[in-house]
């Protein structure tokens, strides 16, 4: 799985070798369910429960690259789903505050962490959209679920020269229109963004909706 990912097209694969050694020491198999094991290297995405995904792990290499990580950064992840992202992250960072709205899935990802070991991630339930400020401000932050618009409240949690990585689409009928992956740079000239590629997320819930 790993080797697929540092092989494919010049633009859509992924060539940190940190973030590729992240990927080769999290046991992927850990964060799925039973049913889908036989899948868990597979390049692609699964159900976890709850209506959710682990998400395709070229998109976690891609996303974790994009970040541009040092080791002594302070991470924030919106939408934990299974926790194997945040275990990635864990390795290559500092520490990691990672917050899920699905509460089942807040309490299995921080059960699945412990008992594998990753003790410098935090997990908390609840909605995202206004971040974790207690912890702020972050070095870098991921989210792994889609509003229509970038939440203020992320960007405010930045530190200047931090790193938003998000995917923006809108959700028209239960269905997504375009939805592109983003990054947002913040400087002491404001935020910059950088469109990247076409993706496919869940969609944010809880305030998020409610700020269309």
């Amino acid at each position: 799985m790993v080797d697929l990912l540092s092989r494919y097209s010049a633009e859509h694969r992924v060539t940190d070798r940190r973030v590729l050694a992240a990927m080769l020491a999290v046991p992927r198999h850990e964060f799925v369910p039973a049913e889908a094991a036989e899948l868990a290297y597979a390049d692609q995405p699964l159900p976890i429960g709850e209506g959710q995904t682990i998400s395709q792990p070229f998109i976690v290499g891609y996303m974790t690259e994009a970040m541009e990580l040092e080791a002594d950064d302070k991470v924030l992840e919106i939408g934990t789903g299974s926790g194997y992202q945040a275990a990635v992250l864990s390795l290559l960072v500092r520490e990691v505050y990672s917050i899920e709205i699905v509460e089942p899935l807040a309490e299995r990802a921080e059960a699945t962490l412990r008992r594998l070991g990753y003790e410098n991630v935090k997990v908390k339930a609840g909605d995202g959209y206004r971040g974790w400020p207690e912890h702020a401000p972050f070095d870098a932050i991921i989210v792994t679920c889609a509003p229509d618009h970038v939440p203020q409240p992320l960007a405010d949690q930045l530190k200047l020269g931090g790193r938003l990585v998000i995917p923006v689409g809108a959700e028209l009928s239960g269905y997504w229109s375009a939805q592109e992956l983003v990054v947002v740079r913040k400087s002491a000239e404001g935020l910059k963004r950088e469109d990247r590629m076409g993706v496919r997320f869940v969609p944010m819930t809880g305030e998020a909706r409610g700020r269309r």
